[in-house]
């Protein structure tokens, strides 16, 4: 069996819609939507899943002034 390990989403470098969502307080279908462009600079496609990449999502949010 194997053990687990919950690490905060603050240091998790890549994070699923939903962790993504909690951690900015935009939505999940927004955040879809913004993750949809080719040119997106923080998703992370790992097959058909969807990933959130922590750093470059703050680093794009800090440069709107609104989404």
């Amino acid at each position: 069996m194997r053990n687990k390990v919950n690490v905060p989403i603050w240091k998790k470098t890549n994070l699923t819609v939903d962790e993504a969502s909690a951690y900015s307080g935009i939505g999940t279908k927004k955040l879809r939507k913004m993750t949809e462009s080719e040119d997106c600079p923080f998703v992370l496609w790992n097959g058909t899943k969807r990933l959130i990449k922590r750093e470059q999502l703050d680093e794009y949010l800090e440069n709107l002034s609104s989404i």
